[in-house]
């Protein structure tokens, strides 16, 4: 009788190895290891440009007190003297204390969670140019309900998920049923979305009682000491939970696999028999309502709702995806990747304010970031062809 021998450990390992790319794919792990290499060079650049500053504010003390003929070993008892390796270590050491990555991981949830629905619609071969305004939506829609109706904070949370769910349908029945392109429709729903925000509010922001929040404020807030075991507010926890579901959708269930059948080739995908219209459909709803997520994030980091909140923010979600390998020509994209990508942005953006540097910037090195990828990406698909 013969028995099931287990496998050599190098078998065991290469099968390991398999798994593990196949759950996030090469590009994703080179994309993390460009992020550890960007905070790395943050973490220096912080400590030497502090040490530098320390050191020419020592020389400037120095030359004060040679000038005012105080002897050598005095001047260097001075108090205004201190340690460029301490002071440089130190500001080194606070870019990477829990409380700034706390800071970095808030800010990036609001993003990051728009940019799940969005990395479905450009795998798909679309693109959803409302999200922003949505985003504005969902925060007038949870505020009304939560002042205006008295309805309970999940009522509202509920409310404004689903405003933006109903925004995605729309898009993607009017794309599906008129067969225009996505940019047109959801350039037009971004303004239809944002006035729709603006009518709710009557053109003002919806401020609401303190003792109507409950927990919602709670979800994008600085961690207490009491709560120091959650490491990250709920709010971030939320977008990982998101992420991973997102993730199990794309990569193990039938919606998935059509999702990147149509955006490789919808001709091709259709003559197989995938529901093309349904797909995206399905997609451009899930996009609404992630996008609904993001404006209950908005939300609990403002706690008012503000229709003029969120403007430009689709330009950051898609970036976000582009950096994080998806291909706007569809047909490629994954959400470990969209993540590193809104990672990247918020990093970039943390060291260049802890630098001091001004915000263009910011912009400057965000936007040539973006010009890279998307020039990688088209080199890569003329190498495929």
């Amino acid at each position: 009788m013969l028995r099931n021998n287990p496998l050599p450990a190098t078998e065991d390992s290469r099968e390991l190895t398999s798994v593990f790319r196949a759950l996030f794919g090469l590009a994703s792990i080179k994309l993390v290891l460009a992020l550890l290499g960007i905070f790395l060079f943050f973490v220096l650049a912080i400590g030497l440009q502090e040490a530098i500053k320390v050191t020419r504010s020592n020389r400037k003390v120095l030359a004060e007190l040679d000038a005012q003929g105080v002897p050598a070993d005095e001047r260097q008892r001075d108090p205004r003297l201190a340690s460029p390796w301490h002071q440089g270590r130190n500001a080194s050491l606070r870019f990477l204390g829990s409380r700034n990555l706390e800071t970095i991981a808030r800010q990036t949830t609001i993003v990051g969670m728009a940019a799940l629905g969005m990395t479905l619609v450009i795998i798909s071969g679309g693109i959803d140019l409302s999200v922003g305004s949505i985003v504005a939506l969902s925060t007038a829609v949870i505020a009304y309900l939560l002042q205006k109706s008295g309805a309970g904070p999940i009522t509202a949370a509920a409310g404004g998920v689903a405003a933006g769910a109903l925004c995605g349908l729309i898009s993607g029945a009017l794309i599906t049923s008129l067969r225009v392109v996505p940019f047109i429709v959801t350039l037009g729903m971004m303004l239809m979305v944002r006035g729709t925000a603006k009518l709710i509010g009557q053109n003002q922001k919806i401020d609401v009682d303190t003792e109507r929040l409950r927990w919602l404020d709670e979800l994008m807030a600085t961690v207490s000491r009491e709560r120091s075991w959650m490491l990250v507010p709920l709010g971030v926890w939320l977008l990982i939970i998101m992420a991973v579901v997102v993730a199990v959708l794309l990569r193990y269930t039938r919606l998935g696999r059509h999702i990147f059948a149509v955006g490789s080739n919808e001709q091709t995908a259709r003559l197989c028999g995938v529901a093309v219209w349904r797909v995206k459909l399905m997609v451009f709803m899930l996009c609404g309502a992630f996008a609904g997520l993001a404006g209950l994030m908005q939300f609990s980091r403002l706690t008012v709702g503000d229709p003029t909140v969120a403007v430009g923010l689709e330009l950051d979600v898609i970036a976000a995806v582009v950096i994080g390998g998806g291909s706007l020509s569809g047909g490629e994209g994954s959400i470990l990747g969209t993540l590193v990508g809104a990672w990247i942005m918020t990093v970039i953006a943390s060291g260049c304010t802890q630098m001091g540097l001004e915000n263009y910037w910011q912009e400057i090195i965000t936007g040539a970031i973006i010009v890279v990828a998307v020039a990688l990406d088209r080199l890569r698909h003329r190498r495929a062809v």
